[in-house]
This record gives C-alpha cells, sequence and structure tokens, in this order.
C-alpha cells in the first residue's frame, strides 16, 4: 500500500488507526484566502524586539517584581552576572567584553540604549542557550524568573531592543501583530520547525542501544528539569551552570535538542562508501528518517499545492555553503527529516524548493504570481536574526523587503502572510506560557499576521503557539487535524487554559 492510500485509510472517520481527528466543514468566510504564506524567522522573544509596540502587552508597564531574576537558590540576585564571553559575537569590532557587561542592575535592560552598551540591531551578539529542558527550568512554573540562572550567557537573557526603527515594526503597524503567540515547543530551532512541519515531536528508536546513547539526557524525577552536575558553580554570578548529561535525547527516546537530517544537506557527511545523498547514520547526531504525518502530508492528500522554500537549499545541495554567507542551517529544513521526502521522491522534487541565494527564487515565485496554495519559507542563515551568527536588522530587512514583494504580487488579493520567529533564542520574555502538556508551549515570540483581510492597525490578544498557523491551513482546507494539535488541545482543557487560536481573530473574514 503506498503512503498516500494508507494516510487516505487512517483519516476515514471511525478508523480505529486514525492518528488524526476527522475533517470539519471551513468556516464561512475561510475560502477567501487562496494562497497562505509562512514565514520563518529564528530566535527573538517578543519583549526582545516589540517589548515597546504601544498597546501591546510589554515590558514598559512592568514592575520591578515582574522583571526581577532569581539565583539558583531561588534568592534574589543582587545583580546580573556578566554576560559570559562578552555581550557581542566574536570577531565584532569593538566587542563589549565580560568585564564591560558586569554589574548591571537585576532588571531588563536594553542593548541598544545609547547610555548604555549602544549596540545597535545591526550588531551581532552572542549566541544564548535556547534547549529544551533549560527553557523549562528558566520559566519556573510561569514566573519566568529563572532564566538568568539556568543560562549560559549570564545576564545578556534580560537584553532587549528599542525595535521603533525596525522596517518590521511599520508593517506591524500597518496590519496586526499578535503579542499573545508563543512557541510551540521548548527549547531551540530544531524542535520548533517539527512544530511547524507536524506539530509533532521527532523520535530515535532505540537510542539506547544506538550512536546516540551517550546523549541522552540525565534529568530528574519531575521529567524536566536537568540533574546538576557536582562541580556546578552555585550561584549565576559565578558562572553558566553544568548539568551530568544534557543531552539531545529524552529518557524515553524523544529527540529535543539539536540532531541532523538524515539526508543531504546535512552538516553530517555521507559514509565512507555510502550513498552521496544520505548522511552517515553512524554519527551520533544524525537523526534516523521520521514517519510522522505532517501538514504537507494532508494537503498532498487532497491535491492542495504546498511548498517548503529554503533560502540557498542549492547552494547548499551543490557544496557551495559558506560562513557567513549565506550560512545556511541544515537543522532549519524540516522536511527533510521525513522518508516521505528522502531523495529521488517525487514528493521532495515537488515540494523541497530552493529559495535561492538571498531568497530570488522565493521572490521570483511571488512577483509572477506562482507560489502554490501553501508555501512556507525559510531565509538563509545570515538573513534569518539568529544570534550568534545573524544580526537582527539585515534579516528584519529581508522580511520587509519579502512582505513588499507579497503585497504586490498577482495573488496578494486573497492572501494570508504569517511572519513569525521559530523561538525565543533564549531571550527572556515576561508572559508566562500556558501550561499544556510535555512539549510546551514554550516562551512568547513576535508573530505578524498580514493580509489585505487583516484587522489593520491592531494589536491581536488572541493566544496562539506556532501550530496556529497549521489550525489556520487545516481549517481553511477542509483537512484532518494532527495528533500533535488534538493533544495540545486537551492538555489546555486539562489544565483549564483558554484553547490556541487558529489566526482568523486577526482577520476580517465577513467583509
Amino acid at each position: 500500500m503506498t503512503r498516500l492510500k494508507l494516510l487516505t485509510s487512517f483519516c476515514l472517520a471511525g478508523s480505529a488507526l486514525a492518528p488524526f481527528s476527522t475533517a470539519v466543514a471551513a468556516p464561512p468566510g475561510y475560502d477567501k484566502i487562496e494562497t497562505v504564506v509562512v514565514i520563518y524567522a529564528e530566535n527573538r522573544s517578543f519583549d526582545n524586539l516589540y517589548g515597546g509596540f504601544p498597546g501591546a502587552n510589554g515590558v514598559s508597564n512592568l514592575t520591578a517584581d515582574q522583571t526581577r531574576q532569581l539565583d539558583r537558590d531561588g534568592q534574589p540576585l543582587a545583580e546580573l552576572p556578566p554576560a559570559w564571553g562578552g555581550l557581542t559575537a566574536k570577531g565584532v569590532t569593538p566587542p563589549v567584553t565580560e568585564a564591560q557587561s558586569a554589574h548591571l542592575a537585576n532588571a531588563s535592560f536594553a542593548i541598544d540604549d545609547p547610555k548604555g552598551f549602544n549596540e545597535k540591531t545591526n550588531v551581532i551578539t552572542r549566541d544564548l542557550w535556547h534547549r529544551f529542558y533549560q527553557e523549562q527550568m528558566q520559566i519556573d512554573g510561569g514566573k519566568n524568573d529563572k532564566f538568568v540562572a539556568w543560562a549560559d550567557s549570564g545576564g545578556l537573557v534580560m537584553g532587549h531592543y528599542d525595535g521603533s526603527g525596525l522596517p518590521m515594526w511599520a508593517v506591524a503597524q500597518k496590519y496586526v501583530l499578535a503579542d499573545n503567540f508563543f512557541q510551540g515547543a521548548f527549547g531551540g530551532s530544531f524542535l520548533n520547525h517539527f512544530q511547524l512541519a507536524c506539530a509533532c515531536v521527532p523520535v530515535y528508536p532505540n537510542a539506547d542501544n544506538s550512536p546516540v546513547k551517550g546523549q541522552i539526557a540525565v534529568v530528574e524525577a519531575d521529567g524536566t528539569t536537568l540533574k546538576v552536575a557536582d562541580t556546578s558553580p552555585a550561584s549565576a554570578l559565578v558562572g553558566a551552570p553544568k548539568f551530568v548529561n544534557d543531552g539531545a535525547i529524552t529518557p524515553d527516546f524523544h529527540a529535543v535538542n539539536t540532531m541532523q537530517p538524515p539526508y543531504q544537506p546535512s552538516n553530517n557527511k555521507p559514509a565512507e562508501g555510502g550513498d552521496k545523498a544520505f548522511a552517515d547514520p553512524s554519527v551520533a547526531s544524525t537523526l534516523p528518517p521520521q514517519h510522522d504525518v505532517t501538514i504537507g502530508d494532508l494537503l498532498s492528500l487532497k491535491s492542495i499545492g504546498w511548498a517548503w522554500y529554503a533560502g540557498a537549499w542549492q547552494a547548499a545541495l551543490d557544496g557551495k555553503n559558506a560562513t557567513p554567507v549565506p550560512n545556511f542551517q541544515f537543522h532549519h529544513q524540516p522536511y527533510n527529516y521525513f522518508a516521505a521526502y528522502a531523495p529521488g521522491t517525487a514528493a521532495r522534487a515537488e515540494h523541497l524548493r530552493d529559495g535561492g541565494l538571498d531568497g530570488a527564487a522565493f521572490i521570483g515565485d511571488i512577483d509572477s504570481g506562482k507560489l502554490p496554495a501553501v508555501s512556507f519559507y525559510k531565509p538563509q542563515g545570515n538573513l534569518n536574526e539568529h544570534g550568534g551568527y545573524a544580526d537582527v536588522a539585515s534579516g528584519d530587512q529581508h522580511l520587509a523587503d519579502i512582505v513588499s514583494h507579497l503585497e504586490k504580487s498577482p495573488q496578494w488579493g486573497h492572501m494570508l502572510v504569517v511572519v513569525t520567529y521559530d523561538e525565543n533564542g533564549g531571550f527572556w520574555d515576561h508572559a508566562a506560557p500556558p501550561k499544556a502538556d510535555r512539549w510546551g508551549p514554550g516562551n512568547r515570540i513576535p508573530a505578524f499576521i498580514i493580509s489585505p483581510y487583516a484587522k489593520m492597525g491592531t494589536v491581536d490578544h488572541t493566544q496562539y503557539d506556532t501550530a496556529s498557523i497549521l489550525r489556520f491551513i487545516t481549517a481553511r482546507y477542509d483537512l484532518p487535524v494532527l495528533s500533535g494539535i488534538v493533544a495540545r488541545d486537551k492538555a489546555l482543557r486539562d489544565n483549564s487554559q483558554p484553547p490556541m487560536g487558529d489566526l482568523s481573530a486577526a482577520l476580517d473574514l465577513g467583509r
């Protein structure tokens, strides 16, 4: 039986094997949206960029208690620790050294304050931990008061910018900024790209008898806290924490921190004498092919066109990736982990597309009106805003340029564009994530809803997470609901939390 036939059989109403709920008719007005475009940037919390946005739940009215950070013993820190290793990324001139970043007050601070560090959004700061277990420890049950305690970057986690000069700030003023939008899963880019593709968590079968066995995390009985090593500094003022084993794999063999794709392009080379289109499976960081049902699979079942456009994809395949440009990020390509899109498959050829250098190929399809019904776009590394190797300003300008092209596209009249970030990148945000399931949601991230049908010039306070994008696509095209979304809905109900929206609250589909 082919995979699509198997999926079709799973979707039959009442099937005992059904991994998701059956489809329901699209609500009235949803059919006005004929093209959905999702643009996925990197590693910024809402407060980090948009905490000062007028009308949004930001940082301007916070009390001292809402920003104060606790040390690892639960007591308030006397001051913020230095940014361990310095505030700026390696190679940035002039650098802000570790010593220069010391003795800040225990509070959030502006990285670009002219009276402070004066490091504008075109300066690359150092990277920060953004990992599955650490983020849960930082959130501290919703108090968000241990970001400094469980960080490797000291006080930098409390930094934010005056984002009012960013091009996307103007886009937010014109359309809709969502200020209650949370990353789908705790942790980093790897796991949150799976959230966008399938609302699922990848697995590594039999990890304890595999090359990855040394990467199985050692956690406390609560299942959410890493076991601290005996040699770990007692205070965040002394240094970054140390753990017994901070691995990529949970004790029950889910992959939650960065693993490499099993197919090229991958950061892991092919095995000696093996298939050149594959990554070496004996390397510990190579994830075995995955088999979950994705939103792409469900769209294909109904013959609805879709594509994942990856900036610099072909350059990476051709071995022409380079640092700092284009700095293609292998683990940002979720469909390259799935057996259904393995090299040589028709699905791969149809749906995994080169976005081009600087997004040129994606822009070409925008300008010519050739976007499929659902398009995802991932910018190349130097344009994705990720701390450590990309600045905010370059990526933000790229996002705004893409939006400008979309506004001029022949398809614009019936288009919905969602621009968001995969996760917070380790940066503090004051808003408590809703309590749901084991996997998330994590911290709050910026999200823009852009459309001729947008409720122009508003801030949308509806509760969303990454899978809210999939919820809209599901509703618009009468698709079955992915099992991860069903599980998230149940977990929210079980914890007396409101449901996640599907973005329609930001739209006026009745006109």
